[in-house]
């Protein structure tokens, strides 16, 4: 009698872990599960937010070709890349391990002292932006240069990294190692 009431409870443990249902761990919940206040979004509304600070407003990477090659976009940076002039602000004289996870929130800036990419509304990061895409590559080995180099967020970064490899395997991006001519008279007898 004991052995049978084992398995009786045996099987019954088994059927009962199929009729668990599932657990959805919290960071993979989308944010269209959640239900938002209205009374909130409307408080957000009516906060009076800078213009400069705003990031809502899409540009079409056509506009963003052109300031590139606009008088602006030289006064600005002159020759130099767009990360050339950037210093990132941080606390105590060592460096973080990773620049910030991102440096828009809900479409503003949230924080004083943006990435490159995140404090100029015009640079948009796309495959067809080659201009762009070509400040972040080394020109010595055509890797793709480092955000502690750089100064880019994380977000802005993997958005980088994904519009470089995209423009190359579209052949648009291409990078060909110059060829070094040596004069090999000095070796000689």
């Amino acid at each position: 009698m004991p052995l049978i009431l084992n398995k009786l409870q045996l099987a019954a443990s088994l059927f009962r872990s199929n009729l668990t249902p599932k657990v959805i761990p919290l960071k993979f919940l989308h944010l269209t599960f959640i239900q938002h206040d209205e009374a909130q979004d409307e408080k957000r509304a009516n906060v009076a937010v800078p213009s400069s600070k705003d990031r809502t407003k899409i540009i079409p990477v056509e506009i963003s070709m052109k300031y590139l090659k606009s008088k602006a976009y030289k006064e600005t940076y002159g020759n130099d890349p767009v990360w050339k002039q950037y210093r990132r602000n941080y606390k105590g004289n060592i460096l973080p391990r990773k620049t910030r996870a991102t440096c828009i929130v809900c479409g503003l800036i949230a924080t004083g002292s943006p990435c490159p990419i995140c404090r100029d509304e015009y640079l948009i990061l796309d495959y067809h932006n080659i201009d762009l895409l070509r400040q972040f590559i080394s020109q010595y080995d055509g890797q793709i240069l480092h955000y502690n180099f750089t100064g880019l967020c994380q977000k802005a970064y993997k958005d980088l990294c994904v519009a470089i490899i995209k423009a190359k395997e579209y052949g648009i991006l291409t990078y060909d190692v110059p060829f070094r001519y040596y004069d090999y008279v000095e070796w000689k007898n």
